[in-house]
């Protein structure tokens, strides 16, 4: 009597690294880390032009990466439940179930130890205090107040702005006058950056039990109109770098371009208050920030 061998198809390690690889990513927000390290690097070139040290660029993208990885991490298994909830973040590793908390509050403990060290030894301490106070808004005062308040936005913007003074630091050891103008902009920046998405993502949002839109009657007139004060405010602080001396008038004509093109873009929301001008005003401050920000840049060199 033959009998018949069953053969399982086992997946490689290779395979298997790969699949934990992606997760990792996906569970740290490899992309918002990487736009986070856009800005530290950027006023650290802006703060220290004319010595570029690129080792020192280096750990500063790694310091930088690794704390908001640690942020990102955190803010996701505190949230895990909550995702669960929601078809766009439902099949995440820590809703799916692809991975077990334990190892996300390893990866959330080892990322940012290393990455406030490196940010404060590196570097020197008041940026590595920066980004301990970043991780720490972020993660434990900002996704939490998101299920309370729509303040949650204002919360949000201060850790979110945290790595251009993290960057003017880490060239100057100190937090300084140059360091608080870039704050302000990515601050300002970021209130109707944050609004054209939660106003894509309102029913999404709700579902959730999340408030992020500052009406609270959600998508209409008043919620739209809000957007107004702070891109104006967005353009009267991205004359400052000017104004001060850090930068030079191309970098000042790009800015005014460009805020003016995203103050355009909220007016439409505000006029015709639709799902099609809140994208075009979310797509108008995916620009903003790289556009002005390799201006200043390159208006230093």
């Amino acid at each position: 009597m033959k009998t018949e061998r069953i053969y399982i198809d086992r997946p490689s390690f290779g395979k298997i690294l790969s699949l934990k690889m992606k997760d990792i990513m996906e569970l740290t927000k490899f992309r918002l880390s990487f736009l986070v390290v856009f800005s530290a690097v950027m006023a650290y070139l802006v703060a220290n032009p004319l010595t570029v040290e690129w080792l020192k660029i280096a750990l500063l993208s790694l310091g930088g990466f690794l704390v908001t990885a640690s942020s990102n991490t955190i803010n996701q298994l505190i949230e895990k439940d909550t995702d669960k909830l929601m078809d766009r973040t439902k099949n995440r590793p820590l809703p799916s179930g692809r991975m077990k908390p334990i190892e996300a509050y390893l990866i959330a403990g080892c990322t940012g130890v290393t990455g406030i060290f490196i940010l404060g030894v590196v570097f020197n301490p008041i940026s590595g205090l920066l980004g301990a106070l970043a991780l720490i808004s972020y993660a434990f005062i900002y996704t939490p107040f998101k299920k309370i308040s729509p303040i949650a936005v204002f919360i949000g913007a201060i850790p979110g702005s945290m790595p251009l003074l993290i960057g003017w630091t880490a060239a100057t050891g100190t937090i300084g006058l140059g360091g608080v103008i870039l704050f302000s902009i990515q601050f300002f920046w970021q209130i109707p950056h944050f609004w054209s998405i939660a106003w894509l993502l309102n029913d999404v949002y709700k579902k959730a039990g999340y408030y992020l839109l500052p009406s609270a009657d959600g998508k209409n007139r008043t919620t739209a109109l809000q957007n107004i004060p702070y891109l104006l405010c967005l353009i009267a602080v991205s004359v400052l770098p000017y104004a001060f001396g850090f930068t030079g008038r191309i970098s000042l004509i790009v800015a005014l371009i460009a805020g003016l093109f995203f103050l355009i873009n909220g007016i439409q929301l505000a006029t015709d208050i639709s799902d099609k001008s809140a994208r075009k005003l979310m797509f108008a401050s995916f620009m903003y920030i790289p556009v002005v920000f390799i201006a200043f840049v390159l208006d230093k060199v």
